[in-house]
């Protein structure tokens, strides 16, 4: 089979409609173009979903959830299990999938299918591990039970970065725990959502116990689901303002919400930092998905005796990094999402030229078709630079200088988020006192990927409320009661 017909039949495999009450069925408000963002073309047109679609979405969920919460946790945990084997029979076809909607290298897709897989997998063990308690009042006058039953119906909300691993990060423990859902993927990158669906119902997954939106109307869907008395958990994955605004809307029917919002990643390296291991995690931490995740490295930190020579070396790295479609062999830099994202990357790169700072490699938009920006190193960049204070969201590194530690400290923490941070230092006291003092909600150290099934994601401040994955990842589903006995003994 040629690389074109493979495409076109990974393509022909996914289904085009909303997925509603275990059915494949049309939208009410027309159809949605899916662009391969590496050319500009439309590779698949699906289906809009309306706000009543929505709510006939909602109806789904709520009818399945009765039996779906008191399906045995084996049998849900199992269900799980068997859409992780799947998923692991179909990975390629799962990445070349991701590659074509979102651009990110094919091997970069692979290992997302990787990551994503493990949430299915974490959870089907997590959902037989739903403990409780028992136990006597400290005064000996009755007994304890404490349980923790599912929330019920859930509003899922996945972007358009890492469109399988945000899906099965919140669907992993939504299922382990007994609750449905409704799951609005991004309308840039929804065909991967839509292969897991039908991936979960081949799996054994009940009708009705997972429902897919695809709509441009976005916001009024998610005004008119959590405003339903019937739902009772958000779960959002996107910026920090549009995370603001759906937490005003949940708090008027007092919702169970998640929020993973915003980053602005600081990245420091001391002066006795292992500068093979910092320059290393630094291409990890800020070229991974072309730069565009959360989780990014966006404040280079680092200390004036090195800052030299860490800027040389990833000058050179930078400039080796082979750029084009991400279905070709060796391509490390894909293009991003769309048009926008490279007009924003030129903005933080020509304000922070005028302001001062040097582009030692790249800063130009690439001509031709489709959405490429060069990767791009700045060297003297500022704390009130854009590029320092904006999530940057493409191949940018910025670096920045400092002298001591607490200088590190201070530039590190002067920003309204804290989703990671990522540090190098050979000094053992000195990375305990950093994760002590730069204040995030997940930190590398000496590391530049964090992400892991078994480690609870989530940020501080404006990064977000809740975790993701873990063992902390499946109480964000759940319900906690505790209901008194008497003393059986009196």
């Amino acid at each position: 089979m040629t690389d074109a017909a493979r495409e076109t039949a990974v393509l022909d495999a996914v289904h085009g409609s909303l997925f509603i009450g275990g059915e494949w069925i049309d939208g009410e408000d027309g159809t949605i173009e899916v662009r391969d963002p590496a050319t500009g073309d439309v590779i698949k047109t699906i289906a809009n979903g309306s706000v009543a679609d929505g709510v006939r979405a909602l109806d789904a969920a709520v009818e399945a959830q009765e039996a779906w919460g008191r399906t045995p946790a084996r049998v849900r945990g199992e269900i799980l299990r068997n859409a992780f084997d799947l998923l692991q029979e179909r990975k390629e076809e799962f990445a070349l999938l991701m590659t074509l909607e979102m651009g990110k290298p094919l091997a970069e897709a692979r290992g997302e299918v990787a990551y994503g897989g493990e949430f299915l997998r974490w959870f089907s063990e997590e959902a037989v591990r739903i403990d409780g308690r028992y136990t006597m009042t400290p005064e000996g006058t009755g007994q304890m039970i404490v349980t923790h039953r599912p929330v019920g119906p859930c509003f899922l909300i996945t972007p358009w970065n890492f469109p399988l691993a945000m899906a099965t990060r919140k669907l992993g423990p939504a299922l382990a725990a007994g609750c449905t859902a409704v799951v609005k993927p991004a309308t840039l990158t929804p065909l991967t959502t839509l292969a897991l669906v039908g991936l979960l119902e081949e799996a054994g997954l009940p009708k009705g116990v997972v429902n897919v939106i695809t709509t441009k109307s976005t916001g009024a869907l998610s005004e008119r689901l959590l405003g339903d008395d019937r739902l009772r958990k958000v779960s959002f994955t996107g910026s920090t303002p549009v995370g603001v605004q759906l937490l005003k809307l949940a708090a008027d029917k007092v919702l169970k919400s998640s929020m993973e919002l915003g980053g602005n990643a600081p990245f420091v390296v001391f002066e006795d930092a292992d500068l093979d291991k910092a320059v290393e995690g630094a291409m990890l931490a800020k070229f991974r998905n072309i730069g565009q995740a959360c989780t990014a490295a966006n404040r280079f930190i680092v200390h004036e005796s090195v800052a030299d020579e860490f800027a040389r070396r990833i000058t050179e790295r930078v400039q080796a990094m082979k750029v084009g479609r991400g279905t070709e062999e060796g391509v490390q830099i894909g293009p991003l999402v769309e048009d926008k994202a490279v007009a924003n990357a030129k903005r933080l790169v020509d304000e922070a030229v005028a302001k001062g700072a040097r582009v030692t490699t790249g800063g130009e938009v690439i001509d031709g078709p489709g959405s490429f920006f060069q990767p791009t190193v700045l060297d003297g960049v500022s704390a009130d630079m854009s590029v320092s204070v904006e999530e940057i969201f493409g191949p940018v590194v910025g670096i920045q200088r400092f002298s001591t530690e607490d200088d590190a400290v201070r530039l590190a923490n002067a920003t309204e988020y804290g989703l990671v941070g990522y540090v190098f230092t050979e000094d053992a006291k000195r990375g305990q006192r950093m994760i002590e003092r730069i204040d995030t909600g997940m930190m590398g150290l000496n590391v530049g990927v964090v992400s892991n099934a078994a480690g609870p994601f989530g940020g501080v401040k404006q990064s977000g409320l809740g975790r993701e994955g873990g063992a902390e990842g499946i109480h964000e589903y759940l319900e906690t009661k505790y209901t008194l006995m008497p003393d059986p003994f009196a």
